[in-house]
């Protein structure tokens, strides 16, 4: 009877171990958030101030970046580094690309629109000229996005509302676009070309149309500009999304993969 009783206890004992055993080879919980995440691309985006998120207090002005996430499915993650009133240089010298290439990992994205403020020939800590200083800091977001294994993207100044007597959409970034064009090819680096995208896009619309994407607003419209104001280079909502919605067209013809099996059509 004894020797029954020891051998139940035996099994019951060697039942709980395997048990034990079988629940601490499961992941837990927090590795399964791990391994979710680390399953999802991030998309980096550095910028100016027409990518850059912005509070309610300016509402409604807003970049392409601030909504960019509405085109992509859950499992990319945007984080918009976007910055206003930088260039390629003083994102660097401010230490802004150096806090990107610290999180960023192999396989995401590195998004780099500038041009607008490396135009300011007046300002030093911002200037750059197109075929040397630009080329050469746009390379170092190059680099830093290729040694940690992520994949760059450059991608051509959005153009400001600039339009002939005769209606025409004027260019309006000189040569930074050439420039970072030329760049793409030498680096065998993706180039979105928004700089043709969004003046194909305000063409179409015309100098009115174009109103209604542009922070265009009348006296007494919005709470926020009491004053109303009239901006060429910055974006309401209507207008950030419209040009959100042109980057996809430029992820599916650079053939971005795996980024544009994530669109959402």
């Amino acid at each position: 009877m004894r020797k029954k009783l020891k051998e139940k206890i035996l099994l019951i004992t060697m039942f709980f171990l395997a048990v034990s055993s079988f629940l601490g080879a499961l992941p837990s919980k927090a590795a399964n958030e791990d391994n979710t995440h680390k399953n999802r691309i991030t998309v980096y985006l550095a910028g100016d101030s027409t990518v850059s998120n912005y509070e309610d207090s300016l509402a409604p002005r807003a970049g392409w970046g601030q909504v960019f996430d509405r085109f992509l499915d859950d499992k990319i993650i945007v984080k918009n580094e976007a910055s206003s009133g930088r260039s390629s240089k003083s994102f660097i010298d401010e230490g802004r690309l150096a806090s990107i290439l610290n999180q960023i990992e192999k396989g995401d994205y590195l998004f780099i629109q500038f041009g607008h403020n490396d135009e300011k020939v007046e300002d030093p800590t911002r200037y750059t000229e197109p075929f040397s200083t630009y080329k050469s800091y746009l390379k170092q977001y190059i680099d830093g996005a290729r040694a940690k294994g992520a994949i760059p993207v450059l991608v051509t100044p959005v153009e400001r509302r600039r339009f002939t007597e005769e209606g025409i959409a004027r260019d309006s970034h000189g040569d930074y676009p050439a420039a970072m064009k030329e760049l793409g090819l030498e680096e065998n680096v993706p180039v979105i070309d928004l700089t043709a995208k969004s003046k194909a896009l305000f063409q179409e619309l015309g100098p009115e149309g174009t109103k209604d994407l542009f922070l265009f607003l009348d006296a007494g419209e919005h709470v926020n500009y009491p004053n109303g104001v009239q901006d060429n280079t910055h974006f309401q909502e209507a207008g950030a999304e419209a040009i959100a919605r042109l980057i996809p067209e430029g992820i599916e013809e650079s053939h971005l993969v795996p980024l544009r099996n994530h669109i959402i059509k």
